[in-house]
C-alpha cells in the first residue's frame, strides 16, 4: 500500500492525474474570512458572547498578530502542495473521527426495490451488477471516463477527476488515534483481481480475472451459486468477524491488531483489504420494504439478528443485494464525495437496464477454480470484542430515527419558474423548518464541491444566514422581499464556497498549521463561539440523481439532524435522520413541519407573483423582469 498524500510522486502510475490546467485552491484573504466568521455566528450566540468573540477575532487579525503569521505559513504551504487543505481536511473530517462508520459516517445509496422471485433471480442480478462494476473499473483504468464539468453559474469548468481513481483501490485502515487512507500499488504483474462476497456473515474470495481472462456473466453466476451453497454448510460457518468493523474506530483498531497476530486471520484480512469491492448477499429482512426501512437496512444491515454482520465497513464500496429485493450501496466516505458515488451507481443502473443479462458461454465447472472461503481463528479475547461490537451495533440500530419522504407538492420545476436556485430554496426551507420546530437557527453544514481545483473535495456552505433568520421570523407577515434576500444570501455563500472562498477550510487550515508548528492554540479556536460554530446540528446535502434512487446518512452530532435531499422535476425526496435518545429531535416532526413550510413558501411565491412583481426586480432587455440576485440555473453541488 501507499499513503494517499498530496504529493503526486507517491500515487500509483496508473492513476489518472488531476485535469491539466486546473488551478490550485486559493487561500482566502484573512480579514475576509474573519469578517464572514463573525457574520455567520453573530445571530447564533448571545450578545455577551458576541462581544467577547469580536474582541478575540480583532486580536487574532491585528497587524503583526498570530493570524497574519499563520496566514503567511498557509500561503507558503499552498506554494509547495497541490492542495493546501486536503490533508488537514481529510484527517479532521474523517480519519481522526473515532465514531463507528455505519450511520455516523458512511452514506448509502438506496436502489429501486427489486422483485426477486427466486434465489436464481438474486444471483443473476448480482452477476449482472458485478459485470457492470468491472466495466466501470475498466473505464477508470483506461482513463476513459468522461471528464466532469461544472453546471450552473460555473458551467463548462472542468472538474478534478482524482476521486474516481480511489473507488476500487483504496481502503480505510483503523488506527488507535487516527485512521489511514491507503491505496493499492500498481505492479507489472498484478495478482488476479478479486471481489469479496459476503453471505450469511461469511466471506468468500471471488476471482474476477482468471488466467488473464475476465469472467463473463455466466461464469460469475456459476461462482455465486457455488458461494451460496458453501455458505449453507452449517459446520463451515465461522463467527461474524465483519461485526468488528462496525465498532468505533479505536476499538476496531485494537481488535484488528489482535486478529493479525494469527497468520490465518492476517491472510484473510489481507484478501479483504486488497479486493475491488464487496458484494453482500443479504438474507430477507422480514420487514415491510418501505423507503424508510430500505434506507435503514442499507445504513446498518438491520443489526445482528438480520444482516449487520454481513459487512466490512472499511471498504469504499459495498454493494448490498437482499434476497427480498432491498438493494443499494454502502460507501466509506473518506476517499470520495457523493457525486462520485452517484456517477458510479447511475452508470451501473443504466448498464443493467441497457445491457441484457448475458448468461451464455459459461466455462465448464472444471475450468473455474472454486471460490475460497476466508477462515478465522478466534481467541477468547476476539470473542469478547465481537460481543461488545454486536451490543453497540444493536444500540445504534435502536437509536436511529429515520424518515424518508417524497414531497409531491412540487419540485424543482416550480422553483426554477420563480427564478430561484432549487438548492438555495430548499436550504431556506430547511432553516424555516428548524425554526418552526425549535424557535431558533443553528450552525448548518451543506457540502459544496471545490473540484474545480486540484485535488478539491468540499467546503461548507453555512446556510443558517442572518438573512434566513430574518425571513423565517417574518413569514407570519408574508414578506416576499425577505425570501428573495435569503435566497440571494444562500446563493452568494454557495458561490464563495465553490470558488474556494468559504471560511471553514480556511479556519481549519489556520488551526492545524498552528498545531503543526507546535504553537499555543490561538484563542480564536478555544473560544466557545468556535466550538458552537462547528457543532453542526443540521447537516445537509443535495444529492440529485437521474435514476430512481436516493442517498441518506445519519446525524453528525448526538442532538442533530441529517437531511439529504434529491430535487426532481415534480417532487423532492427528503431523507431526515436523528437519534431517538435525543429529547431535542424528531425526524417525523421535522418532515411533517418541512412539508408545511414548503407549502407556505409556495403559497407566498404564488401570491406575490399574482399580485405584484418583486419589489427589487429589474428590467431585462427583452422587457421581462428579473429579481435582483436570482439565479437562472441551479448550482450543481456535491
Amino acid at each position: 500500500y501507499t499513503l494517499l498524500q498530496t504529493s503526486p510522486t507517491v500515487l500509483p502510475t496508473r492513476w489518472v492525474p488531476s485535469w491539466p490546467g486546473l488551478p490550485k485552491l486559493p487561500v482566502p484573504p484573512l480579514q475576509q474570512t474573519l469578517n464572514m466568521y463573525l457574520k455567520c455566528t453573530s445571530h447564533l450566540i448571545t450578545e455577551e458572547q458576541l462581544k467577547k468573540t469580536k474582541a478575540i477575532v480583532e486580536k487574532f487579525g491585528a497587524p503583526g498578530g498570530m493570524g497574519e503569521f499563520l496566514q503567511k505559513k498557509l500561503l507558503e504551504r499552498s506554494e509547495h502542495t497541490a492542495n493546501w487543505v486536503y490533508d488537514y481536511w481529510l484527517e479532521d473530517m474523517y480519519l481522526s473521527n473515532r465514531l463507528a462508520l455505519p450511520v455516523n459516517s458512511s452514506p448509502v445509496m438506496v436502489f429501486p426495490k427489486q422483485n426477486f422471485r427466486s434465489q436464481s433471480d438474486t444471483l443473476r442480478f448480482a452477476a449482472h451488477l458485478i459485470s457492470g462494476v468491472l466495466e466501470y473499473k475498466s473505464l477508470i483504468d483506461g482513463r476513459a471516463l468522461p471528464v466532469d464539468y461544472a453546471r450552473g453559474q460555473l458551467a463548462g469548468t472542468p472538474l478534478c477527476m482524482d476521486q474516481y481513481n480511489k473507488v476500487f483501490t483504496s481502503y480505510r485502515l483503523p488506527g488507535p488515534k487516527t485512521d489511514t487512507l491507503v491505496a493499492q500499488k500498481s505492479t507489472v504483474m498484478p495478482e488476479p483481481e478479486h471481489i469479496i462476497v459476503a453471505c450469511k456473515n461469511q466471506f468468500f474470495v471471488l476471482d474476477v480475472v482468471i488466467n488473464f481472462r475476465r469472467l463473463n456473466e455466466k461464469d460469475l453466476y456459476t461462482q455465486l451459486e457455488r458461494i451460496r451453497k458453501m455458505s449453507d454448510i452449517e459446520e463451515e460457518r465461522l463467527p461474524p468477524i465483519g461485526l468488528l468493523t462496525s465498532d468505533d474506530r479505536t476499538q476496531w483498531a485494537e481488535a484488528r491488531s489482535m486478529l493479525i497476530k494469527d497468520s490465518t486471520n492476517r491472510d484473510s484480512i489481507d484478501m479483504i483489504e486488497r479486493c475491488l469491492c464487496l458484494v453482500c448477499l443479504d438474507e430477507p429482512s422480514g420487514t415491510e420494504l418501505t423507503d424508510t426501512n430500505r434506507a435503514l437496512l442499507m445504513l446498518h444491515g438491520g443489526g445482528t439478528d438480520k444482516n449487520g454482520g454481513n459487512r466490512w465497513y472499511d471498504k469504499p464500496m459495498q454493494f448490498v443485494i437482499g434476497a427480498d429485493g432491498s438493494c443499494g450501496v454502502v460507501c466509506e466516505h473518506s476517499p470520495f464525495e457523493g457525486i462520485v458515488l452517484v456517477q458510479c451507481t447511475e452508470y451501473l443502473l443504466r448498464y443493467m437496464r441497457g445491457s441484457p443479462s448475458k448468461l451464455v458461454r459459461a466455462a465448464s465447472m472444471s475450468e473455474l477454480p472454486a471460490p475460497r472461503q476466508l477462515h478465522w481463528k478466534c481467541s477468547a479475547d476476539i470473542q469478547t470484542f465481537l460481543t461488545s461490537s454486536a451490543d453497540k451495533l444493536q444500540r445504534l440500530v435502536k437509536n436511529l430515527d429515520m424518515n424518508v419522504s417524497k414531497f409531491t407538492g412540487y419540485g424543482k420545476e416550480f422553483i426554477k419558474k420563480q427564478k430561484m436556485s432549487p438548492d438555495a430554496y430548499v436550504q431556506v426551507a430547511l432553516q424555516f423548518t428548524f425554526y418552526r420546530c425549535h424557535g431558533c437557527l443553528v450552525p448548518t453544514y451543506e457540502s459544496a464541491s471545490i473540484r474545480r481545483f486540484q485535488e478539491g473535495r468540499v467546503d461548507n456552505i453555512r446556510s443558517s444566514t442572518p438573512e434566513a433568520l430574518a425571513f423565517v421570523k417574518a413569514m407570519d407577515v408574508e414578506k416576499m422581499e425577505l425570501l428573495w434576500t435569503a435566497i440571494k444570501a444562500q446563493t452568494n455563500y454557495t458561490i464563495l464556497a465553490i470558488t474556494g472562498m468559504a471560511i471553514d477550510n480556511h479556519l481549519l487550515g489556520l488551526r492545524e498549521i498552528a498545531k503543526e508548528l507546535k504553537l499555543e492554540k490561538p484563542e480564536l479556536f478555544s473560544d466557545t463561539t468556535y466550538a458552537t460554530s462547528i457543532h453542526f446540528i443540521l447537516s445537509t446535502s443535495q444529492v440529485p440523481t437521474t435514476e430512481e434512487m436516493f442517498c441518506c446518512y445519519g446525524p453528525v452530532v448526538p442532538n442533530g439532524y441529517g437531511a439529504c435531499y434529491n430535487p426532481q422535476t415534480d417532487h423532492i425526496i427528503f431523507c431526515v435522520s436523528s437519534f431517538c435518545d435525543s429529547a431535542e429531535t424528531s425526524s417525523d416532526l421535522f418532515v411533517k413541519t418541512l412539508e408545511g413550510c414548503l407549502k407556505e413558501m409556495q403559497d407566498l411565491c404564488t401570491k406575490c407573483n399574482t399580485e405584484a412583481k418583486p419589489a427589487d426586480s429589474t428590467k431585462r432587455k427583452d422587457g421581462t423582469t428579473k429579481a435582483k440576485g436570482s439565479v437562472q440555473e441551479p448550482l450543481q453541488l456535491s
